[in-house]
C-alpha cells in the first residue's frame, strides 16, 4: 500500500514538474536549446579538460562579457550561442561538463556539448590535445536524454525534445586541419575525399540526434574560414586562402543535400540553414554597410595581422572591438556574433532557407 501512494505521488510530482515547465516556456519560443559544435559556440567545456590547450579562460577573452571576466569563450563578449538563447527567452545552456563537475543534473532548458577545437571526425585538430569531438558529444547528449527520461519519463521528454532547438555549428576545424600549416592530411586523401567523408559522418551523426527525439534543428553552415587571420597571414598579399574557401562551401552543398534528404524520409524533421558562408563574405566585402573597418586583421594577438600568436595575456588588442569583424586570429567578434544570429532569426531566404529560426520554431 505503501509503494503504491509513493508511485502515486511521484507520477503526481512528474505532472506537476512537467506543467510548470510548459508553463514557463509559454513566455519562450522553445523550452530548451541543445548546442553542439566547436570553439564558435563553446561557453566554457574546455575549460574542465585539463589537457586541452584550446582554452579561452584568460585575457584578454571575455573583456566585453557583461563580468568582464574571461568565461571560456573564444570571443571579446557572448558568441552566438549566448545571442540565440536570448533570442528564444532561455538562460544561455550551459557547459555540460560544468554540471557533470558540479553533480546537477538540471538539463530541462538545455545544455552546451560544443568545445573548442571539436570536429565531425574524431581525430580532427589533436595539435590541441583534447576536446569533445561531435560523436562524444551526442554520447554525452543520450546521457542526459536518459537522465531526462527519469525525471519526467518518456511522455514528459518527448514533448520537451521534440518542440527544443539543437543548434550545430560544427566543421570548421576539420576543413582548417586539413589546410593548416602543418598538416599531413594532404597525404592522406584528396579535398573532394574529406569533404565526402565528412558529410557521410555528420549524415550519420544528425540520424543519431533524430532517433533521440530531436526534431527542430539549426545547421550553421561553415563560414569562410579561409579569410580568417591566421590563414591571411599565411599569404604575402594577405589574401584569402582560396582552397579553403572552396572546400568549404563544397561541403556545405553536402550538408544541404543531407538536409533535404532528412526532411523527405524522416518523419517530423525539420530545419534551417543558416548560409554563414555568404553573410561573412558580405562582412568582408562590404565592411561600411555594415558598421566594420578592419577585415583582414584580429583584433587581439601578435605578430602580421595579430595573428602570428594567438589571443593571450601579453597580446595586444584593439580599443573599439566592434568594428573588428574579427577578435583573434580564428574567431569572429562578439558583434559579428550578434548580427548573426539576427540574420539567422529574421533573415531571408538569401541567408537561411527553407525557414528562418523564427518560422522554424513557429512549428
Amino acid at each position: 500500500m505503501a509503494h503504491g501512494n509513493s508511485a502515486e505521488i511521484f507520477s503526481l510530482l512528474s505532472v506537476l514538474v512537467f506543467g510548470f515547465m510548459m508553463s514557463s516556456s509559454m513566455a519562450q519560443m522553445a523550452p530548451a536549446m541543445f548546442v553542439f559544435g566547436d570553439s564558435l559556440v563553446d561557453v566554457g567545456n574546455n575549460n574542465y579538460l585539463d589537457l586541452s590547450l584550446a582554452k579561452a579562460n584568460f585575457p584578454h577573452n571575455g573583456i566585453d562579457f557583461p563580468t568582464h571576466k574571461p568565461t571560456g569563450r573564444f570571443c571579446n563578449g557572448k558568441n552566438a550561442a549566448d545571442f540565440l538563447a536570448e533570442k528564444l527567452g532561455l538562460p544561455s545552456s550551459p557547459p555540460y561538463l560544468s554540471l557533470v563537475r558540479s553533480n546537477t543534473s538540471n538539463f530541462l532548458t538545455g545544455v552546451s556539448f560544443a568545445s573548442g577545437g571539436a570536429g565531425i571526425f574524431d581525430a580532427t585538430l589533436q595539435t590541441f590535445r583534447q576536446s569533445i569531438p561531435m560523436n562524444k558529444q551526442i554520447d554525452y547528449y543520450e546521457t542526459v536524454h536518459e537522465q531526462m527520461v527519469k525525471q519526467l519519463g518518456q511522455p514528459g521528454t518527448d514533448a520537451i525534445i521534440s518542440k527544443a532547438l539543437f543548434s550545430i555549428v560544427i566543421g570548421s576545424n576539420d576543413i582548417l586541419g586539413y589546410f593548416g600549416s602543418n598538416s599531413n592530411q594532404t597525404k592522406k586523401g584528396t579535398p573532394q575525399q574529406l569533404v565526402d567523408s565528412m558529410t557521410a559522418t555528420i549524415k550519420g551523426q544528425l540520424k543519431r540526434i533524430y532517433d533521440l527525439g530531436a526534431r527542430k534543428f539549426a545547421m550553421i553552415g561553415i563560414g569562410a574560414v579561409g579569410c580568417c587571420p591566421a590563414q591571411r597571414s599565411r599569404n604575402q598579399t594577405e589574401e584569402c586562402n582560396a582552397g579553403a574557401n572552396y572546400w568549404a562551401s563544397q561541403y556545405n552543398q553536402g550538408l544541404l543535400s543531407v538536409l533535404k534528404e532528412f526532411q523527405s524520409q524522416l518523419e517530423g524533421f525539420r530545419y534551417t540553414y543558416f548560409d554563414t558562408y555568404r553573410v561573412l563574405m558580405d562582412f568582408i566585402e562590404n565592411p561600411i554597410t555594415y558598421g566594420f573597418k578592419e577585415v583582414k586583421a584580429a583584433c587581439c594577438g601578435l605578430g602580421t595581422l595579430k595573428a602570428k600568436v594567438a589571443c593571450i595575456p601579453i597580446s595586444s588588442y584593439c580599443g573599439n572591438r566592434s568594428d573588428h569583424v574579427f577578435w583573434d586570429f580564428y574567431h569572429p567578434t562578439e558583434a559579428v556574433a550578434r548580427m548573426v544570429i539576427e540574420t539567422a532569426f529574421d533573415g531571408s531566404q538569401q541567408y537561411t532557407f527553407p525557414l528562418n529560426l523564427r518560422q522554424l520554431l513557429a512549428f
